[in-house]
């Protein structure tokens, strides 16, 4: 049978690197919005975010699977009307891995937006800057460690995430099987040296990644306090 270890490995870290870019995109104004959002339903929206810290992901897949499903009458309109196949897909991996990442990235952007002076804001407004301006210059750059905080842990939480890809994507070689379902299939098939390959490979990489993420936190506070 074909070694698909490096292939599964190469589709594992893709899908974990689309997926952090894209909840770049959604966490940053998603943070920025909460942030600054004054209403009694920030609570509710902050608490649909954050599920997935506590929800079993296999409710999460399941739920996306029956709603993007063909037989579904939202899933058969995406597929005809636009082409678009949510399940048992590399693009439905990436819905729900963004879905179920999403407060792993939120919550260290909210923190970090909190956290900001509101000095900074109200300077740049009286220098006449605008607030698109304000965002890009000056908000952002004060934002670094909680946007590598986010991004990291997100990547990291892709990574290893098994319950919602194996519900909406499959154990398809090469398109949907990733790591953490290669790993459940190789013990399976007592196939426990391949196991140890992938594992051993994730384990490894968990602990770079949060060595990394320690490292830094430990270098911000050290240069707060000089």
């Amino acid at each position: 049978m074909e070694n698909l270890f490096w292939p599964t490995m190469g589709l594992t870290f893709r899908l974990a690197l689309i997926t952090t870019l894209l909840l770049l995109l959604l966490g940053v104004p998603l943070a920025y919005g909460l942030a600054h959002w004054r209403s009694r339903w920030r609570s509710a929206v902050q608490a649909v975010i954050s599920m997935p810290l506590v929800l079993p992901p296999t409710v999460l897949g399941f739920y996306l699977l029956l709603l993007f499903s063909p037989e579904n009458r939202l899933g058969r309109w995406l597929e005809e009307s636009l082409g678009l196949q949510f399940v048992f897909t590399f693009e439905g991996l990436v819905l729900g891995s963004i879905l179920y990442s999403l407060p792993f990235m939120v919550q260290p952007l909210l923190s970090g937006f909190e956290k900001l002076p509101r000095e900074l804001e109200e300077a740049s407004y009286t220098l006449g800057k605008s607030r698109w301006v304000t965002f890009w210059r000056v908000l952002l750059p004060n934002l670094r460690p909680a946007l590598l905080s986010g991004a990291i842990l997100s990547f990291a939480h892709t990574v290893g995430e098994f319950g919602v890809v194996l519900m909406i994507g499959g154990n398809i070689p090469g398109q949907t099987k990733v790591a953490s379902i290669a790993i459940y299939e190789e013990v399976e098939a007592m196939n426990y040296p391949l196991a140890h390959q992938y594992a051993g490979l994730l384990l490894a990489f968990t602990f770079f990644i949060l060595l990394l993420v320690y490292g830094w936190s430990l270098r911000q506070r050290h240069a707060l306090e000089l």
